[in-house]
C-alpha cells in the first residue's frame, strides 16, 4: 500500500466516523425534540464527553506527522514535499480547532456564546481546507486534480453548512447537510487512497509513476477524469440513499417525546436565553 493510500484512507475513515456521529445526534436530538433543537459544533459522548475532539486532535496528530517525517523524503521544503506540508496545514487547523472546543468547554459555565464561536473555528477549518484544495500543488489538470477539484465541491458545501449553522443553530437541514458533507468528504478521501495509489485500478491508458498519474494522450486523459465524474455521481447517489435510510430508521428509533423530557439541546437553549 502506498504511502498516499494510507494517509487519505486513514483520514477518511477519521471524517466518515465524526460525520455519521453528527447525523446520528442532529437526527435523534430534532425527532425527540424538534421546536427545542439546537444543533452543536461538537457532541459529548455517553461516557467520555470529549471523545469527538480528542479523536480529531489524536487522528490529526498522527497525520501531521506521518506526512512530515515519514511521507516525505530529503528536505521538508524541496518541492516534492509541499504537498505533505499543505496536508499537514489542513490537519492543523481542524486539530487547533478541537483543542478550542475542549478548552472551551472546560470554563464553567461555558457560554453560549461559545458555540458560535466553534462553528466559526470549524468553518475557518474547512475554509483552510478548501483553499489549499484550490491552490494544490498537484497538477489539477491531471487525473488527481479532478479527484480534488470535486472535493472542493463537498468541501464546499461543508462550509456553507456550518457558516449556516453559526448563523442560525436551529436549523436541521443545515446541521444534517454538515453531517452528510463531512460523510462524503471521508467515503471520497477514502476512494481517493485506493483509486490514485493502486496501480491496479489506474484507468485504461494510465500508469503510475513517481507517486503521480500519468496517462498516455488527451483521449486517456478525459476518458480517466470522464470515469472520475461517474463515480463521484454514484457515491453521491449512494450516500443520499444512506442518509435518508438513515433518518427514517432514527425517527423510528427515536419518536418526539412528551415535554418532560429533558435533551442536552434544552440544557443549551435554556443557557443562551439566561445569557
Amino acid at each position: 500500500m502506498q504511502g498516499g493510500t494510507s494517509g487519505h484512507v486513514s483520514l477518511g475513515f477519521a471524517f466518515l466516523i465524526i460525520g455519521t456521529w453528527h447525523l446520528f445526534n442532529s437526527i435523534k436530538h430534532h425527532s425527540l425534540q424538534p421546536k427545542t433543537f439546537i444543533s452543536l459544533p461538537w457532541f459529548p459522548a455517553p461516557r467520555l464527553k470529549y471523545l469527538e475532539p480528542l479523536t480529531i486532535i489524536l487522528v490529526t496528530t498522527v497525520f501531521i506527522i506521518s506526512e512530515l517525517f515519514l511521507a516525505g523524503t530529503g528536505s521538508p521544503t524541496a518541492a516534492n514535499n509541499l504537498r505533505h506540508l499543505e496536508h499537514s496545514l489542513i490537519a492543523l487547523s481542524f486539530s487547533i480547532y478541537a483543542s478550542f472546543a475542549v478548552l472551551l468547554d472546560r470554563l464553567s459555565p461555558p457560554p453560549p456564546a461559545h458555540r458560535s464561536l466553534l462553528h466559526l473555528l470549524q468553518a475557518a477549518a474547512f475554509a483552510q481546507q478548501l483553499l489549499i484544495l484550490h491552490l494544490h500543488s498537484t497538477d489539477h489538470a491531471g487525473v488527481e486534480g479532478q479527484y480534488h477539484w470535486l472535493m472542493q465541491l463537498v468541501t464546499s458545501a461543508a462550509l456553507l453548512a456550518t457558516l449556516l449553522l453559526a448563523a442560525n443553530p436551529r436549523s436541521f437541514l443545515a446541521s444534517f447537510a454538515r453531517g452528510f458533507s463531512v460523510v462524503f468528504q471521508g467515503v471520497w478521501l477514502v476512494v481517493m487512497g485506493f483509486m490514485l495509489w493502486t496501480p491496479e485500478w489506474m484507468p485504461e491508458g494510465c500508469f503510475l509513476k513517481g507517486g503521480a498519474v500519468l496517462c498516455r494522450g488527451d483521449r486517456a486523459l478525459h476518458r480517466a477524469k470522464a470515469l472520475v465524474n461517474l463515480l463521484f455521481g454514484l457515491y453521491l447517489i449512494v450516500l443520499t440513499v444512506f442518509v435518508m435510510v438513515f433518518y427514517l430508521v432514527l425517527i423510528k428509533m427515536y419518536p418526539r417525546q412528551k415535554d418532560e423530557y429533558r435533551s442536552l439541546m434544552v440544557k443549551f437553549d435554556e443557557e443562551e436565553e439566561g445569557d
